[in-house]
């Protein structure tokens, strides 16, 4: 899991000499081609006893560049920066939890790409505030180095070493994400293995605001104090679920989607309110759920992941007046696709065989294709070759079923349009 930093470390890294040892740590090409040249130039630079730390760190922070906003000058650990939120997802929570007016507690902080977003959204306590009176954003965690690391990512931030389960706050909505790998690395899927546990973390906080921070595949039912479950997705890639208890979910809502784009809004819209135009966009389970199944149209939509692992094909379906191939089925079908969605225009569709579908991708002069299941039991690796495609065109083909039968869709792809959003 990493080089694993010292409180020594972190003292040496946030130095003046190891500032400079970083910034030409920086410089080296630090591939597995120069590993053995880069050792060489930051010993040269530092010395044996910190070589390691300033290389790992120079290595982390550039796997953070395209994820946490202003890496550039933060300490991490290799399972942090891991468990880490992107900085547009986690900015994107902040904004909900500023919304509901409440100082905030990050039980949790790690190295602090949480507590980032949390102070970058909410005021810190007016100056002249009476002495005792908490800052309006404050962070915990039980790891000291981490900790140590989040003092120097999270300047003038308000920390404190402490146990996720022994409150040390009162009269503060408390964030929580627990880790969810074990020593060795490897994903931990049962709440009750997280560290801390879910539902430890739901009982030493009842009563209080809650939102925790957990795995989009977690079957939700196992978290029944959760008001709302938020999926969200970022560019496309679904990247985590929220759990929101009552005091800051959305009354009436059970399920929520929410995508995210990293690219520059094309259209302009109403930024925190997740709808319309811009860089995100929300649906949730209040909204009309009138999907039926019908005939395949001109088009097929295949929703957002968030939107799918959310459970809202249907309530995506009847926003942009769609249906559904089949009810247990996540295409969706229409004659114009949404705005800011992949799509894929119908050039054929019918039974599927591998002798038909090589015929009409002989008919449309196919050189290659994207292979696209959903609900059968097609290896699209094993099956491209036995295609022989001979043709000079790029199509794609979604092999998918509609009630028992088998159906093949030979398509045109569409990209989403960037920065328009459903």
């Amino acid at each position: 899991m990493g080089y694993p930093f010292t409180l020594a470390d972190v003292a040496f890294l946030s130095s003046p000499e190891g500032v400079s040892a970083l910034a030409g740590a920086a410089e080296l090409p630090l591939t597995d081609a120069s590993r053995l040249a880069d050792v060489a130039a930051v010993r040269r630079a530092v010395g044996t006893r910190h070589a390691a730390a300033v290389l790992e760190t120079a290595v982390l922070r550039r796997r953070a560049a395209g994820k946490l906003s202003g890496a550039g000058g933060w300490l991490l650990t290799d399972e942090a920066l891991q468990q880490a939120s992107p900085s547009a997802v986690a900015a994107h929570r902040a904004a909900r939890l500023a919304g509901a007016g409440l100082a905030v507690h990050d039980v949790t902080c790690s190295v602090g790409a949480d507590l980032a977003a949390l102070a970058g959204v909410l005021a810190s306590a007016p100056a002249g505030a009476p002495a005792g009176v908490l800052p309006r954003v404050i962070g915990s965690d039980l790891d000291p180095v981490r900790l140590a690391m989040a003092r120097h990512n999270v300047p003038g931030a308000a920390l404190v070493l402490a146990d996720a389960l022994s409150p040390v706050t009162r009269d503060t909505a408390v964030f929580a994400d627990p880790a969810r790998r074990d020593a060795r690395g490897r994903r931990r899927w049962q709440p009750g293995d997280f560290a801390p546990a879910l539902d430890a973390v739901a009982s030493v906080y009842s009563g209080r605001p809650l939102v925790v921070k957990t795995a989009p595949g977690m079957d939700f039912a196992l978290a029944p104090w959760a008001a709302e479950v938020e999926v969200v997705s970022l560019d496309g890639d679904v990247r985590e679920a929220c759990l929101w208890s009552a005091a800051v979910a959305t009354p009436g809502v059970r399920r929520r989607a929410t995508v995210l784009s990293s690219a520059p809004a094309r259209s302009p819209g109403p930024a925190p309110s997740c709808s319309g135009f811009g860089q995100r966009w929300t649906i949730t389970d209040a909204e009309p759920a009138d999907c039926p199944v019908r005939a395949p149209g001109q088009w097929l939509v295949n929703p957002d992941g968030a939107v799918v692992r959310a459970g809202l094909v249907r309530q995506y379906g009847a926003r942009f007046g769609l249906g559904q191939l089949d009810e247990r089925i996540a295409y969706l079908t229409g004659d114009a696709p949404p705005p800011g969605v992949r799509s894929f225009r119908v050039l054929d569709h019918g039974h599927y065989s591998e002798k038909q579908l090589r015929d009409a991708l002989r008919r449309w002069a196919a050189g290659s294709v994207e292979i696209l299941v959903r609900g059968l039991d097609v290896d699209p690796n094993a099956l491209r070759p036995r295609l022989r495609l001979r043709g000079d065109r790029a199509l794609t083909v979604v092999l998918t079923r509609i009630g028992r039968t088998p159906t093949a869709f030979v398509c045109t792809a569409h990209a989403a349009e960037v920065g328009v959003t459903a």
